[in-house]
């Protein structure tokens, strides 16, 4: 039975940003024509363009904002999303993604599918909703934002030539090696103080996803106005290993070594300036973080079935 993939009424002028070395690869003429079967309609203005680098996508995200661009769709990974999405952030524009990464969290989230042509298909029937954003030390993130053993795996990630779930884990591994924890020192919105002597974990989560289906935190929504902080110390991090399969079922905050805490504003505190992990991205962060929210500020777009949901 044939499904219409029309676009809704809400959706007229769209702007789509490229990443050429993105998991797109040999799959243009087939990303071509799926955009031209689901964005074909009169009242709808389809431009593509391809985001050369972090300054080159903002630039033109900016510029779709300034030309009245109904919404945004990015045809890469969490931190093609990020860099662009924070261009968007307080305005009429909305945010669709396309999801070619390797761990695509955001994507993950909200149902979008892995597949090209199905997710493709999904954003056309997609719904608008407002989603809050997550900024630490100012710079905006909407999936995740590490700043342990978590962030370091980035750095090892980062350096091997080949992308998906096992070079992670031999990113993870490696980094596990040379991790050396340093003591946090956490306040929750002003009012309480807490000490992780050697943290291994320590996420702050605005959505569900470290990515490629690994749920870090299960109970994180993305427009309730609150963010999830999920620690694991180094002493327990071989029993949370052991129950890896947790990540993946959504039931990795019910085990007692994970500690978890909803807030609305945080800083973190430690001897020692680290680089920290903000989408996906590693930057480099002073001993001090500060980790705020703003509330329903970025428009994205999202899968009908997710729109209507109350559990996402």
């Amino acid at each position: 039975m044939m499904t219409d993939s029309r676009p809704t009424e809400s959706i007229r002028k769209i702007r789509v940003l490229i990443n050429p070395n993105s998991g797109l690869g040999t799959s243009f003429d087939s990303f071509w024509g799926v955009m031209e079967t689901c964005f074909r309609d009169e009242h709808t203005e389809v431009t593509y363009q391809f985001s050369h680098d972090v300054a080159d996508g903002q630039k033109k995200a900016r510029r779709a904002v300034q030309e009245g661009v109904d919404s945004i769709l990015v045809a890469g990974g969490d931190g093609m999303v990020n860099s662009i999405g924070s261009e968007l952030i307080n305005t009429r524009t909305a945010l669709g993604v396309i999801p070619t990464g390797s761990g695509n969290g955001f994507a993950r989230h909200f149902g979008i599918p892995m597949d090209l042509s199905r997710a493709i298909r999904s954003l056309a029937q997609a719904k608008r909703r407002s989603i809050d954003v997550g900024t630490a030390n100012g710079r905006p993130f909407f999936v995740t934002c590490s700043m342990a053993w978590d962030a370091a795996i980035v750095r090892g990630f980062e350096a091997l030539p080949f992308r998906g779930i096992v070079p992670y884990i031999f990113a993870a591994a490696s980094e596990w090696i040379t991790f050396s924890p340093q003591p946090f020192e956490v306040e929750f919105d002003g009012r309480e103080t807490l000490a992780f002597t050697e943290p291994a974990i320590c996420t702050v989560a605005n959505l569900t996803q470290y990515g490629g289906g690994a749920q870090i935190a299960p109970r994180a929504r993305p427009d309730d106005g609150l963010m999830e902080m999920v620690v694991v110390q180094h002493q327990d991090l071989p029993l949370l290993l052991v129950n890896i399969g947790r990540l993946f079922n959504g039931t990795v905050d019910q085990l007692p070594q994970v500690f978890t805490r909803q807030f609305r504003h945080l800083v973190v505190r430690r001897p020692h300036a680290a680089p920290i992990q903000v989408d996906g991205e590693l930057v480099e962060a002073p001993p001090s973080v500060e980790i705020g929210l703003q509330s329903r500020a970025l428009t994205v777009l999202v899968p009908q079935q997710q729109a209507m949901s109350r559990n996402d």
